[in-house]
């Protein structure tokens, strides 16, 4: 059923805000898959915080003109399936890549992240990207790290000093 033009601008703007507001995107190609398998990638997608919605190109093209990502609007050719991070930049990534693992027709056609795009190939590269606990884990244990190893250089001195009078004590006793 062909949508009315009060319900093309409710896609455009709904794509639009989500788009304005996401971290990065992919474009796949979804011919093949049966409604069950776009069913499950759609589920998937809401598991892990992304925004997954089948859209007309030319609506896409419109909603992404004023976002990061308008680099993808010439490559919006065919039925496409558009997949917003909204947490993370790898979390779209991540739900297309391992989907693609297991149904051949998903097929990755564009790559967008910081209003830069990027050969499909790279999307191993993407999803690989630490969500923002993991980041900020990987801070913390930076910054630790140095506190923890001037605690343990100060406390070599006293345990270095009872080693030697140890030695000394058996030496005497042992003589």
């Amino acid at each position: 059923m062909p949508l009315n033009i009060e319900q093309k601008k409710a896609v455009v703007a709904e794509v639009a805000e989500v788009a304005s507001g996401a971290l990065s995107a992919i474009a796949a190609e979804y011919s093949g898959l049966t409604v069950e398998q776009m069913t499950e990638l759609r589920s998937k997608a809401r598991e892990s915080g992304v925004y997954l919605r089948v859209v007309k190109n030319t609506l896409a093209r419109r909603a992404v003109e004023e976002t990061d990502f308008a680099c993808m609007q010439e490559g919006m050719i065919g039925p496409l399936v558009l997949a917003f991070s909204q947490e993370d930049p790898g979390s779209a990534a991540r739900v297309i890549k391992d989907f693609a693992k297991d149904h051949k027709q998903l097929e990755v056609k564009m790559i967008s992240i910081g209003g830069k795009l990027l050969q499909p190939s790279e999307i191993e590269t993407l999803a690989k990207m630490p969500t923002y606990d993991q980041a900020i884990s990987m801070l913390m244990a930076v910054m630790k790290a140095p506190v923890e190893k001037l605690a343990r250089t100060i406390n070599e001195v006293p345990g270095k000093l009872v080693r030697t009078l140890a030695a000394v004590r058996d030496a005497k006793e042992a003589a």
